[in-house]
This record gives structure tokens, C-alpha cells and sequence, in this order.
């Protein structure tokens, strides 16, 4: 069996063993989705008059978009939590006496997560599509793509500062700490160029905040070429960094 084919098989029993798992107790993933469809039920219908000073053709267009990043972050961040109750019961420590890839032990996780937010996501934009979204299947596919990377970003980084602290003290405000300010400059309720000078700029700065603008852009179907290529590569670099930090800290916990 070469090392492709024994890294597939070892990150796929990582990964249906932790979907059995949240399959046990889907009550967490429905919980997860009321907090966005409240948004979008509750919150959506106060955008509709004001399309035309946010710059958008149709608020849910505008709206689904900033929706979906909400999802990745938060949804994702909090990933690492579930990590801390398994070092605690000791499957960890188990899985660390296997022969498995270190790698595949995170990826299988991360896996899990994407699959959670995958299905999240698909409800989210056929919630979209029935409030009078209108954006084209090809725009829709690209800005969930964009939406799975910032996701699996977010889960690999929460099981590696999981994995470091092994505290839900630590993690919980650390956590509320940086979510906080990057949902508040992401632009995720209405553009940052409605705000002041200052603050656009200073919203420049979050890398989100670039991902927010190209899933717009991909959903309005417009593709503007710098609003893509920034969000798309703020999207790969950072899921490369951080699956890289959960890779090294799994395998530092083995040394």
C-alpha cells in the first residue's frame, strides 16, 4: 500500500468515527443553524429597502454571502472544544499509540467539520434562493468553495490551540477575544465603506473581510477579478498555515 493510499485510509477512519459521533447527537448541528436562519429571517427582510445604499441589486444576494462566512467562523472556531472533552477521556492518548499520521488525525476532524458546514451551507442558500435570492449556480458553487477554506481554516487552527491549552478556560474567552473583532470588521452585515474612513481602513486589514467580498462577488455573478483574487488567496494561505500548525502541534503532542 503505498503512503497516498495508507494516509486516505487512515484519515477516513479518523473521519467516520467522528461523524458517528456528531450523528449521535445531531442536536449541536441543529443548534448551529438557528442562530443564521434567525439572522436571514429576522434580519434579511431590514435590508430590502436599503439595497441601493448598500451598493446590492438584491439584499439576499448581498446578505446570504455574509451569512455563510458567520457560519464558517463561528461554527468552526468552537471546533476545538469537542477536541479538549476527547484528550480529557482519553481518545487522544489512544490514537497516539497507533501507527496513524499525525496529519490524518487532524484532517480526519477537519474533514467532519467541512462536512457539517457543507451541509449548513447548502440549507442557508436554498433558504436564500425561497427569500428571492438570485445568484447563478456557478457564482454559488465558487463562493462555497471559498466558504469550506476559511471554514477548514478555522477548525484546523481551533483543534491546534485546543490541543496547546487543553483548557476550556482558556480557550472559551481567547476564542469570544478574536471572533469578536473579525465579525465586526468582516463587513458581514453591511459594506465597510459605508462606516468612516478609519474603520474601512482598518477593516482592510482582516483577511475575512477580503473572503466576505469575493463570495459577494461570486454570488452577484459579476467575478470582479481583485475582490476573487484577494479572497481566494487570503483563503489558501490561510487554511495552508492553519493546517500546518495542526499538523506540527499533533505531532509535537506525540514527541
Amino acid at each position: 500500500m503505498t503512503t497516498v493510499q495508507t494516509f486516505s485510509r487512515e484519515t477516513s477512519i479518523v473521519y467516520r468515527r467522528q461523524l458517528r459521533t456528531n450523528l449521535r447527537n445531531p442536536a449541536w448541528v441543529i443548534i448551529g443553524m438557528v442562530q443564521p436562519m434567525l439572522y436571514l429571517f429576522l434580519f434579511g427582510p431590514l435590508l430590502e429597502p436599503l439595497s441601493a445604499q448598500i451598493g446590492a441589486t438584491n439584499a439576499y444576494t448581498f446578505f446570504v454571502p455574509g451569512i455563510l462566512i458567520m457560519q464558517a467562523l463561528f461554527g468552526a472556531f468552537f471546533a476545538g472544544f469537542g477536541l479538549i472533552n476527547e484528550w480529557r477521556e482519553g481518545v487522544i492518548e489512544a490514537e497516539r499509540v497507533t501507527p496513524a499520521n499525525r496529519t490524518a488525525l487532524l484532517v480526519g476532524r477537519v474533514l467532519r467539520d467541512l462536512t457539517q458546514l457543507l451541509v449548513q451551507a447548502l440549507i442557508l442558500v436554498g433558504l436564500g434562493y425561497l427569500l428571492g435570492m438570485r445568484a447563478p449556480i456557478l457564482g454559488v458553487v465558487l463562493g462555497v468553495t471559498l466558504t469550506l477554506l476559511i471554514g477548514g481554516a478555522c477548525a484546523a487552527a481551533s483543534n491546534a490551540f485546543a490541543l496547546t491549552v487543553k483548557s476550556e478556560d482558556v480557550m472559551a474567552p481567547v476564542t469570544q477575544m478574536v471572533t469578536m473583532p473579525v465579525f465586526l470588521l468582516s463587513g458581514i452585515f453591511l459594506p465597510m465603506t459605508m462606516g468612516p474612513a478609519w474603520l474601512e481602513t482598518l477593516a482592510n486589514i482582516i483577511p475575512t473581510k477580503h473572503i466576505v467580498d469575493a463570495v459577494r462577488t461570486s454570488f452577484d455573478g459579476t467575478f470582479a477579478a481583485s475582490p476573487l483574487l484577494w479572497g481566494t488567496g487570503w483563503s489558501l494561505l490561510l487554511f495552508g498555515l492553519a493546517v500546518w500548525w495542526g499538523t506540527r502541534t499533533f505531532r509535537k503532542e506525540n514527541s
